[in-house]
């Protein structure tokens, strides 16, 4: 995601032009009422129970075809939008990514599921090389503080120091979710040199300003099936060259999510193995 959007602007940001505008307080509230917004909606889906995966709301035959294809290991996405009377949110100079998948993990048990996404000290090894250092930061209970530095490379390379608040929901027999919310993103000037510093959160690159995750776990089926869901915040893309790079951009966060996905699935089966 961070990779593929610094390609871009370096790309198609005229010379001699002012960068975009630093974080402006419109673009954070437009974002805050964008999550509001999506947290109601999972408060409320969460309360009724049932349907918990977004395949469920499927028509019979998709649903039962986007089954068959999670049982044969695939991860299914679906590009989310709160819309209001039937138009988007605005959000100015600021671009909200919105996306949910699902993956299935055969024969694994909701403790295995559990045991890996809170072992954020080990997060840097299962989400590799996305995150390159994890750690937690303090524990109580189901909530945790963490930190992660993701790092992306390829020709350029950009680091993000984050803090994370995360809670832990069990909400019954074989189910449970969490919520978690990125309090803090900094980028990373000269990472891993001796003149290394943070860029003031907000008035950096803009390659990624906030992020929300929600997760629902359900043990059935003889496994468990994982969704995770992902709002992020980046700067707008430059005016004029929209109609050209927007598909790509809007693409990543989906790549980003499916390979979150994935190596969950990956970490986990690894974790049932060496028991």
């Amino acid at each position: 995601m961070l990779l593929g959007l610094i390609q871009m602007f370096a790309q198609v940001t005229p010379a001699g032009e002012p960068p975009l505008p630093k974080l402006k307080t419109e673009t954070a509230e437009a974002f805050d009422h964008y999550v509001k917004r999506t947290e109601a909606r999972n408060e409320g889906e969460l309360k009724r129970g049932t349907g918990l995966l977004w395949v469920d709301g499927l028509p019979a035959e998709q649903r039962a075809e986007a089954y068959a294809a999670l049982k044969r290991g695939e991860v299914k996405m679906q590009k989310l939008e709160i819309l209001d009377n039937g138009k988007p949110l605005p959000c100015p100079s600021g671009m909200i990514h919105h996306w949910t998948g699902v993956v299935f993990i055969p024969r694994a048990k909701l403790e295995d599921v559990l045991g890996v996404l809170e072992d954020y000290d080990k997060h840097s090894v299962y989400y590799a090389p996305d995150v390159e250092r994890s750690k937690v930061e303090s524990r109580d209970g189901d909530h945790f503080r963490v930190f992660l530095r993701f790092r992306r490379h390829k020709v350029i390379t950009v680091v993000l120091n984050t803090e994370h608040e995360v809670q832990y929901f069990h909400d019954a027999s074989g189910k449970a979710h969490s919520r978690s919310s990125a309090v803090r993103i900094a980028e990373v000037e000269n990472a891993g040199k001796n003149d290394e510093r943070e860029k003031t959160p907000g008035d950096d690159g803009g390659f990624l300003w906030r992020m929300e995750t929600w997760w629902r776990m359900e043990e059935r089926d003889g496994g468990v099936y994982v969704q995770s869901e992902a709002a992020s915040l980046t700067r707008d893309i430059p005016l004029g060259v929209g109609w050209m790079i927007r598909p790509f951009v809007t693409g990543i966060p989906r790549e980003t999510l499916t390979f979150t996905l994935e190596a969950t699935r990956k970490a986990v089966e690894a974790h049932r193995a060496s028991r």
